[in-house]
């Protein structure tokens, strides 16, 4: 099938490579030349284990290529799929003009049928949008599918090489046919394909993220209440996650999501309801008890020093800069809020991630003056008066606990990701401070 992708961001290309490397040919095309040229070199503008394979092969194969002609791409295609940015407009809601604009470019260079798939994230009614504005500029005939993806940052290839589900919004039997003919090589082991009116399938999305976001915030909040009566949140957390109705997925408590998914889609969901006459209260708390779990472990450290003015000339050392492991991903980063709110106190930051330092530095160039970048982990602590561990990435959980002692200043962690059994931190002689657990050593 030929297929042409709209827009090279971070869905656009794992959703092209993976449909090329089930047999289609596929044509993605964006606007940003730069970018274009750099896929083009075989540089990948993003982190994404196995996605810069994922392309080399296929471009060998002829069946992926990169393009800024995006005429090109809808003439050549039988599906197109739309995948540019919806970025939080200031109200909250979520931006759709790059996806009516892609919609403009569909029909002013229609040459034939064709299926549209909505394949950003979108409020409710995206879809009667798109369909309108394709109709302004063309009389042929041509179908919009709502086409929601589910891929987590990091394990990407995966998500969409074996979806837990794929959804559809169609009303089309022939648009629904053919996405099922589509993704037929993804679910070969009966994962569904659900199809479903387009309002359904955009609801879906936000809807999965939300409760995402509320099981995680929830966890964080249980972990606070943990701390001011006694209770240990990971014992807590086994007890609820084996109830076969819950799980245990999403409820590890920490210092707060991030990302490009969840914050802004929270939002846009609470935005949505606003505009229907809907009050989202519970998403509306989840997102503000979000904001104040990104303070928790500066809140900690001031306690520790014995104050705010006490932070001044202290140095800190940080492990973990993007909001997640196996990403360079730093949009609303949990390490942003901490670093710039103990920057603002006069600390001195020594930070390592072992992808995301060049995105750091650009974000963090206004705080630069008190803001190092490190080679590695070790380098990070050397000389610090406090560790922070801000991301859960898996050289931090098994580190040699002599180096960090012989390179702190004084051996006291604060674990926003709860890494270390506090038992064994005691033996080693930390003062150590983690999420919903006792401190110890303190």
């Amino acid at each position: 099938m030929n297929v042409g992708v709209i827009g090279s961001g971070y869905v656009g290309l794992v959703a092209g490579a993976c449909f090329a490397e089930s047999g289609n040919e596929v044509v993605c095309a964006d606007i940003d030349e730069d970018k274009i040229a750099s896929l083009n070199r075989g540089e990948i503008p993003i982190y994404e284990p196995g996605l810069d394979r994922l392309i080399e092969n296929n471009i060998k194969g002829d069946r992926l290529m990169f393009t800024t002609d995006i005429p090109l791409a809808v003439r050549g295609s039988e599906v197109i799929f739309i995948a540019v940015g919806t970025p939080q407009d200031e109200d909250g809601s979520a931006d759709l003009q790059y996806v009516l604009k892609v919609a403009e470019n569909i029909g002013k260079n229609m040459n034939g049928p064709k299926i549209v798939v909505n394949k950003s994230t979108v409020p409710v009614g995206t879809a009667e949008l798109v369909a309108a504005e394709i109709r302004k500029h063309t009389d042929l005939p041509f179908d919009v599918v709502s086409n929601p993806e589910f891929l987590k940052e990091g394990s990407a290839i995966d998500d969409f090489m074996k979806p837990d589900r794929v959804v559809i919004g169609t009303s089309s039997v022939e648009a629904a046919e053919i996405m099922r003919e589509l993704y037929s090589p993804f679910v070969r082991t009966n994962n569904p394909i659900l199809v479903m009116d387009n309002q359904s399938a955009e609801v879906t999305k936000y809807a999965a993220n939300s409760l995402l976001a509320t099981r995680v915030t929830f966890m964080n909040e249980i972990a606070n209440l943990c701390e001011q009566v006694g209770a240990d949140v990971s014992q807590v957390r086994k007890g609820v996650g084996t109830d076969s109705r819950l799980g245990p997925s999403f409820l590890f408590p920490g210092v707060g999501y991030g990302g490009s998914c969840f914050p802004k889609d929270v939002r846009a969901l609470v935005k949505t309801g606003e505009t229907k006459g809907v009050n989202m209260s519970i998403i509306k708390s989840v997102d503000l008890a979000n904001n104040r779990q990104k303070s928790r472990i500066v809140e900690k450290a001031i306690k520790h020093f014995g104050g705010e003015a006490n932070i001044k000339g202290k140095v800190f050392g940080v492990w973990g800069l993007a909001f997640k492991p196996n990403t360079d991903d730093m949009r609303e980063a949990p390490s942003l809020t901490i670093i710039n709110s103990l920057v603002e106190l006069g600390a001195t930051i020594q930070a390592y991630d072992p992808e995301a330092v060049e995105v750091a530095k650009e974000l963090l160039k206004d705080s630069s003056a008190s803001v190092s970048f490190c080679d590695n982990s070790y380098e990070a602590a050397q000389g610090a008066d406090a560790l922070l561990i801000i991301t859960e990435w898996n050289e931090f959980r098994r580190p040699n606990f002599n180096k960090v002692t012989e390179a702190l200043n004084d051996p006291v962690i604060f674990d926003g990701r709860n890494l270390f059994e506090p038992s064994k931190m005691n033996r080693l002689g930390f003062k150590y401070y983690s999420i919903g657990r006792a401190p110890v050593g303190s």
